[in-house]
């Protein structure tokens, strides 16, 4: 079996004991006794020798060097001609040639079928498939390949790599080891080093897989922060500098050599082109609209033709489309295969970016390599990039609504002070304790919505702030909506309180946290009523707050809410402004209520 066993084998003929040996019984009980003591350390020795080697590979290589690695190893010890690894992709629902040693083998045919053969068994059964013979084998198709290699027969064994979230699937595989040996004879010690050296190769690429996604969360985090940071410029955020920020910082993900973001019409049947690296107005056609039924491509990413190309030039799926091969695509116009052509561009990506179940925009990236796959992780990135983009797009909306709001804010706080010196001179204000009540909410809230009109390109000073009276304020300015919204089934209990309670803040950020979750959990609340309720307490380094109201929610839902994903535009600013803040939010559900709870860092009372 391994070359360096036969040589311990072969070694018992030199033994003094075996040459003076001539009954069979004593014969056996001394091969016992001298493979305990040789060979079974030093073939242990050898074994964890070369364990040690695959897991000690470094998880930085790509993981077909990773894989070809392996084999490498794989077919050194078990003394095999050859050996090849293939992966289980099952959107095409074929084994991808994914790492091979020798490395020339990657020759071999890129995809083979599941059904009827021997990979696709070993899939399926994960069990270990041994052909003494592979010149009988049916399952084997390309036998002439082989056998004009010298290989006689083989050895499939499975490859199962473990995902690390509920939602993934496990990725499976066969590393499929050579023999040159005709009628080979595969003992079972053979069988189980082979087992436990697929099952390292799994803690290697598992190891690759824990790195990646340490890197692609950095990716997220940096994509956010650089959105996030736009928000609060004089200027106000704008796509066209997001877009040409966060681009490069995909560098090295992607060899690309450009990249656009086009959105849908009104029409819904042309696209326009929204921004696009490099910012060379020569390069892209910046706010350029063409008809949705110039390029196929786009009609298959928006369902309204079936996708009928060859997909050896390009890959079809539910989370993107990838042309492989441009000029040999059938599915892009002449006009993109020219330009591809002009600026050497040999895959393109294009990614669908969904509001709700609609495609509102497409991402495309323009590759220099001829890509015939993307990785999950780069596929994860680029999605969460143009999901970020999208929210780009929709507050630079908002900005441009917002820049008009000025006026008619601060008109409308003019005319309410106005409004209260004229009630007070009448004593019309004394007549009623609620007109006095509701004058001084209205004066409330004109001054904020003048102080917010002011500060949308200025956010002012941090301050330190009694984050439980920002609270109150807020809930009593929730309630008389509340009242307004004619929801009288709704009731509501406030504290108990840590008052005060001090957290460092920009004034109009802390407000807007609270408005938002507030109006979130009153609208959360069921059409049959229930409670909403507020409290405000100390934990080690924290000041928190917690919003609580009747209703649940799914677990889905409660995911997508603590990472920023929640729908309304709300739960976006609320999430990044907390992370801003250096805080954290968290959200639980019982049987029928809901809780909402905002850390923010303590500080120290205010001198005066």
């Amino acid at each position: 079996m391994l070359k360096q066993l036969n040589e311990l084998v072969g070694s018992i003929r030199e033994e003094e004991w075996f040459k003076r040996c001539k009954e069979e019984r004593i014969l056996h009980k001394d091969i016992a006794s001298w493979a305990e003591l040789r060979l079974l350390p030093e073939f242990l020795s050898l074994f964890v020798e070369e364990i040690e080697k695959i897991i000690d590979i470094d998880p930085e290589q790509s993981e077909q060097e990773i894989l070809s690695k392996v084999t490498e190893h794989m077919v050194r010890f078990l003394g095999a001609h050859s050996a090849s690894v293939r992966i289980y992709d099952p959107i095409t629902e074929q084994m991808l040639a994914y790492g091979s040693y020798p490395l020339e083998d990657r020759a071999r045919e890129s995809y083979i079928p599941l059904e009827g053969t021997i990979a696709g068994t070993v899939i399926s059964d994960r069990k270990i498939y041994t052909v003494p013979d592979i010149s009988k084998e049916k399952k084997y198709m390309d036998k002439k390949r082989v056998i004009q290699k010298g290989v006689n027969s083989l050895m499939a064994v499975p490859l199962e790599i473990p995902q690390f979230f509920p939602y993934q699937r496990d990725t499976t595989g066969v590393i499929q080891i050579y023999y040159e040996e005709k009628g080979k004879t595969f003992t079972p010690l053979e069988i189980q080093c082979a087992e436990v050296m697929s099952r390292r190769l799994s803690f290697v690429i598992a190891r690759k897989k824990l790195l990646s996604l340490h890197r692609v969360n950095e990716k997220k985090e940096t994509i956010v922060k650089k959105i996030f940071s736009k928000l609060g410029t004089r200027g106000g955020i704008k796509l066209k500098d997001v877009f040409n920020s966060l681009i490069p910082e995909l560098a090295d993900i992607l060899n690309f050599q450009s990249c656009a973001l086009f959105s849908l019409a009104s029409d819904y049947e042309h696209l326009v082109l929204e921004a696009g690296y490099p910012d060379d107005p020569s390069y892209h056609g910046i706010g350029k609209k063409f008809s949705i039924k110039e390029d196929p491509v786009f009609e298959i990413l928006l369902n309204r033709r079936p996708y009928e190309g060859d997909n050896y030039y390009e890959l079809v799926t539910n989370s993107y489309v990838l042309v492989i091969d441009p000029q040999k695509s059938s599915i892009i116009s002449d006009k993109v295969k020219r330009f591809a052509r002009e600026r050497n561009i040999n895959s393109i990506l294009y990614i669908p970016l969904l509001m709700g179940d609609e495609i509102t925009q497409i991402l495309t990236f323009d590759a220099l390599d001829q890509k015939k796959l993307y990785t999950e992780d780069e596929i994860e990135v680029l999605i969460f990039l143009g999901r970020e983009l999208m929210k780009a797009y929709r507050l630079e909306q908002l900005d441009d609504i917002l820049h008009d709001f000025k006026n008619p804010a601060i008109a409308i706080a003019g005319f309410a002070r106005r409004l209260d010196k004229m009630m007070k001179e009448k004593g019309l204000v004394d007549a009623d304790i609620r007109i006095s009540r509701y004058l001084d909410i209205l004066l409330e809230e004109t001054s904020r919505l003048q102080e917010m009109a002011l500060s949308i390109y200025h956010i002012g000073e941090k301050q330190v702030i009694n984050l439980t009276e920002v609270l109150k304020k807020r809930f009593e300015i929730n309630k008389e909506a509340i009242k307004e919204q004619l929801k009288e089934l709704i009731f509501t209990k406030e504290g108990p309180f840590e008052d005060p309670l001090y957290v460092e803040s920009y004034p109009l950020h802390l407000e807007r946290i609270l408005d938002n979750l507030l109006n979130n959990a009153t609208n959360a609340i069921p059409t049959k009523g229930g409670i909403l309720s507020i409290r405000t307490y100390r934990e080690g380094p924290w000041a928190c707050v917690e919003i609580a109201n009747t209703g649940k929610i799914s677990e889905e839902e409660r995911l997508r809410f603590i990472e920023g994903e929640g729908k309304g535009r709300g739960i976006y600013i609320t999430y990044r402004i907390v992370k801003l803040l250096n805080g954290k939010i968290d959200i639980d559900t019982t049987m029928n209520k809901t809780i909402v709870t905002v850390k923010l860092p303590l500080r120290e009372p205010p001198t005066s």
